[in-house]
């Protein structure tokens, strides 16, 4: 077996292994969660220092299961891959989704938006929101880097002739990547964030993957980072198993 197709087998084992792995794990952060809600309900109406003390202390351990529960979902997109609905789809409406999606965010940070998306890009075979999310851990990566002094996030669409696919182009006028750091940036759990999961782009890689298509990122230090993203236009070939052993809903961005 080659080594793509051993890989493929793992991943599957994992999604396999992520599912039951959700139903142990959720189902006690949710009682967490609602318990800690009601806790802190008791305290609201106290208004001495032991309740307040007791109010800070409940916040942060609301907090702490919300980024439980976050990593949880980071992990099993990651570990299930796309869903294998695959359907026409309008690459330049969904790129302006995520956009609009962002941009009061990115517009809080001094950061502008500039989409310039090709007329005549035709519609491409894929998991609408197994890409979806993958541009979305793309672009969040691109605001993150611009954050500090703001700048420009410039896409752009462009149908490729041969062979036919869409070539998506995200470049970010931010602080750029080191080159030590830029030969790590698909590893599995490795992360500069302080409190990030390092899942973000190793599951925006292997999602487009699984379509049959590519990532690559350029970045230059104290310049700025350019990811493209290549997806054929007719999708997966046939023989690509796109999501063996998926539970229904993931990926959903």
């Amino acid at each position: 077996m080659s080594g793509s197709g051993k890989q493929s087998d793992r991943l599957a084992f994992l999604g396999q292994l992520a599912g039951g792995l959700a139903h142990e794990i959720k189902n006690p952060l949710s009682t967490m969660m609602v318990t800690l809600q009601l806790l802190k309900e008791d305290w609201d109406e106290e208004t001495s220092p032991r309740a307040m003390r007791t109010r800070q202390k409940l916040e942060l351990l609301l907090k702490e299961v919300h980024r439980l529960e976050g990593i949880l979902d980071e992990f099993l997109r990651y570990a299930r891959g796309a869903d294998k609905s695959l359907a026409p789809c309008d690459l330049n409406d969904l790129v302006q989704e995520v956009l609009d999606f962002i941009e009061p965010e990115t517009a809080r940070f001094g950061i502008r938006i500039r989409f310039a998306p090709a007329a005549d890009l035709p519609e491409c075979r894929v998991d609408r929101n197994a890409i979806k999310q993958a541009l979305f851990n793309i672009v969040i990566n691109a605001q993150h880097a611009m954050e500090n002094d703001g700048g420009e996030l410039i896409v752009t669409t462009e149908r490729l002739a041969d062979p036919e696919a869409a070539k998506l182009r995200i470049v970010d006028t931010g602080c750029g990547i080191e080159p030590d750091v830029l030969t790590r940036i698909f590893d599995v759990y490795y992360s500069t964030k302080q409190r990030g999961t390092g899942l973000g782009l190793p599951t925006s890689r292997r999602f487009i993957e699984e379509h049959d298509g590519s990532i690559t990122v350029q970045s230059d230090v104290g310049r700025g980072t350019a990811v493209e993203v290549i997806l054929p236009i007719a999708g997966p070939a046939a023989s690509t198993v796109v999501g063996e052993g998926a539970e229904e809903g993931a990926g959903d961005g």
